[in-house]
C-alpha cells in the first residue's frame, strides 16, 4: 500500500528525548516499511526515517522556539490533505482534532486516531461537527464521552520487542517517569516514598510552561528520599525502569494510557497506579501491578511488589503492547478503508454514468415526440 503517516511538528521523528505520540509514529511508520509498504512521512526536517520524508520545516519547532507554528502547520495540512494527498491509498492522521476540516475534504481516505483526553465539554461540538470521519482510539475508556464518533477500533500503542530488555531482580527504588506540570501528580509520588520509607527517582521533563509550577514544589526535591535526574532518553529508560522496585503511576484523573505503563512491563516491572481512566486496561491488577483508589491503598500496596513476577509483566508486553502487533492492526483498517473508498468510487462512477445515460434517453424521447 501507498500509505502517508502525517506527523505533529513539535518534536522529530523519532524525538530525540520527550514525546509519546511522535515515538508511536516512527515505530508505525518503520514497521510498515519493513513490512515492505510505500509510506511517505509528512514530519519535522530533522526527523530521521527509513520511509520517504516530506520536511514541512527545517526542524521541529519545539527546538526553535522563534519559528511562527501556524505558518509550518498551514503547509502540512495543505501538502498533506491536499497537494499530495492523491499519491496515496490512505493517509493516517496523527494531528488529533487539527485535520478534522481537510480530511472530509479529501478525495483520499484519512484515518486519525486520537492520543489525548477527549472529556472536555469544548470537544463535544467538534465530535458533532465531523460525526462522519474515522477515528481510531488508544484505549476503550478514552471513548466514554464521544460514544457518537465514527469509532473503528481501539488500537493500543506498541513498542519494538527489542527496545527495552527483561530485568529479573527486585529494584530498591520507585520510579516516576513522564512530565512535571500539575496534572501530572509528581507530589503524591513522593508523598509515597515517604510514607513507605523507600527511595524515589525522579526522571521526567519540565516544559518551560510549567516552570514555575517546578519552582513551587522544588523543595520537595530536597527530601534525603527523593533524586530527581531529569528528563532521559530511551536508552537511558530501559535501567531506570528495568532497575526499579516498581513504576508509580499516581495521575489523578481520566487520561489516556501513556507509553511508560507499557515501558514498564516490557522492562518486567511491576506497576502501581490509581484505578482511573484507561490504566485498567493497561494493568492486570494482582498480576501485572496493583490499582489503588486512593493514596493510602497506594502505601499498602507497596508492600506486595514482591509478589508480583516481573516475567508475566513481560510477557503482557509481548503478547499485547509490540509494534508488530499494533501495526497488524492498522493494516487491517488501512485495507478496510481504502477497499471501502474504492466501492465507494466505483459505485460514485456507475451512478454517474447512469444519471448520463438516462439524461440522454430522455433528450432523445423529447425530440421524437417533438418531431411527431
Amino acid at each position: 500500500m501507498k500509505i502517508a503517516q502525517v506527523a505533529p511538528l513539535w518534536e522529530s521523528i523519532p524525538p530525540h528525548r520527550y514525546g509519546g505520540t511522535e515515538r508511536i509514529v516512527s515505530y508505525l511508520t518503520e514497521e510498515l516499511v519493513r513490512l515492505g509498504h510505500d509510506v511517505t512521512l509528512f514530519a519535522a526536517g530533522n526527523s530521521v526515517t527509513s520511509s520517504t520524508l516530506r520536511a514541512i520545516c527545517p526542524s521541529s519547532l519545539r527546538s526553535t522556539p522563534q519559528m511562527f507554528p501556524d505558518a509550518s502547520f498551514s503547509l502540512l495540512l495543505e501538502r498533506a490533505f491536499g497537494t499530495y494527498a492523491e499519491d496515496f491509498d490512505l493517509i493516517h492522521s496523527h494531528l488529533d482534532l487539527l485535520g478534522f476540516p481537510l480530511t472530509r475534504r479529501c478525495r483520499t481516505p484519512v484515518l486519525t486516531t486520537l492520543y489525548g483526553r477527549l472529556d472536555l465539554p469544548e470537544l463535544i461540538p467538534v465530535f458533532e461537527q465531523f460525526p462522519e470521519l474515522p477515528l481510531v482510539s488508544v484505549s476503550d475508556a478514552q471513548r466514554c464521552s464521544t460514544p457518537g464518533a465514527n469509532w473503528q477500533d481501539t488500537i493500543y500503542p506498541g513498542l519494538p520487542q527489542n527496545l527495552y530488555s527483561m530485568h529479573l531482580n527486585l529494584g530498591r527504588y520507585l520510579a516516576f517517569l513522564g512530565r512535571i506540570s500539575p496534572n501530572r501528580d509528581v507530589e503524591q509520588a513522593i508523598e509515597l516514598a515517604k510514607r513507605t520509607d523507600m527511595p524515589i527517582r525522579i526522571a521526567a521533563r519540565v516544559d518551560p510552561a510549567d516552570q514555575h509550577y517546578f519552582e513551587h514544589i522544588a523543595p520537595l526535591f530536597e527530601h534525603p528520599l527523593v533524586e530527581y535526574v531529569g528528563e532521559i532518553t530511551d536508552g537511558e529508560k530501559d535501567d531506570f525502569l528495568g532497575e526499579a522496585y516498581a513504576l508509580i503511576c499516581p495521575v489523578d484523573r481520566p487520561e489516556p494510557p501513556g507509553l511508560v505503563l507499557i515501558e514498564a512491563l516490557a522492562c518486567g516491572t511491576p506497576v502501581l497506579a490509581y484505578r482511573r481512566g484507561d490504566i485498567s486496561e493497561i494493568v492486570d491488577h494482582g498480576s501485572t501491578g496493583y490499582l489503588s483508589d486512593t493514596l493510602e491503598e497506594m502505601v499498602h500496596t507497596v508492600a506486595w511488589v514482591p509478589n508480583l513476577d516481573r516475567h508475566r509483566c513481560r510477557a503482557a508486553f509481548e503478547k499485547r503492547f509490540t509494534v508488530e502487533r499494533m501495526v497488524q492492526d492498522y493494516l487491517l483498517l488501512y485495507r478496510r478503508l481504502a477497499h471501502k473508498e474504492k466501492d465507494q468510487s466505483v459505485e460514485r462512477e456507475a451512478y454517474r454514468i447512469m444519471q448520463q445515460f438516462s439524461h440522454s434517453v430522455t433528450t432523445d424521447d423529447t425530440r421524437i415526440e417533438e418531431a411527431a
